[in-house]
């Protein structure tokens, strides 16, 4: 599995945060409480990093991942009763725009949940498009 041993560790702290905090809390607070548990495991991390999405080579819109985590492996954090497919779509989404194959989604509800995720680049299409304008 593609950064298999990250994703493990990352898990792992995700049952920490969630057995530590439980169900009930907004999903800000849990990511809070996740970015302080990354940071005490010495893990590198950006919050909130904006990706741009690209439809014929032109930039159309930017999303935010909640987290990337070493630079390859986007975090969505939800606190919801619990995953539906819209959730994962959001996430592959995600990995379509971005050169990042692997996405963890974390369920903060009433009981613990996360998916993993990969979209290998091969399946990509290419972002940017040559165009030609008579």
């Amino acid at each position: 599995m593609k950064h298999e041993a990250l994703t493990e560790r990352l898990i792992g702290l995700f049952y920490d945060v969630y057995n530590e905090l439980g169900h009930g809390f907004l999903e800000s607070v849990y990511q809070k409480s996740y970015v302080v548990a990354l940071q005490q495991a010495g893990i590198g991390f950006i919050e909130q990093h904006p990706v741009k999405v690209s439809f014929r080579g032109l930039e159309v819109g930017e999303f935010r991942a909640d987290i990337l985590v070493e630079s390859v492996v986007i975090l969505e954090l939800k606190a919801v009763q619990v995953l539906e497919s819209a959730h994962e779509r959001q996430l592959t989404n995600y990995l379509r725009a971005t050169d990042i194959e692997v996405g963890l989604l974390f369920n903060f509800g009433p009981r613990a949940q996360f998916r993993r995720l990969i979209f290998d680049n091969e399946r990509k299409q290419v972002k940017a498009a040559t165009a030609t304008f008579c």
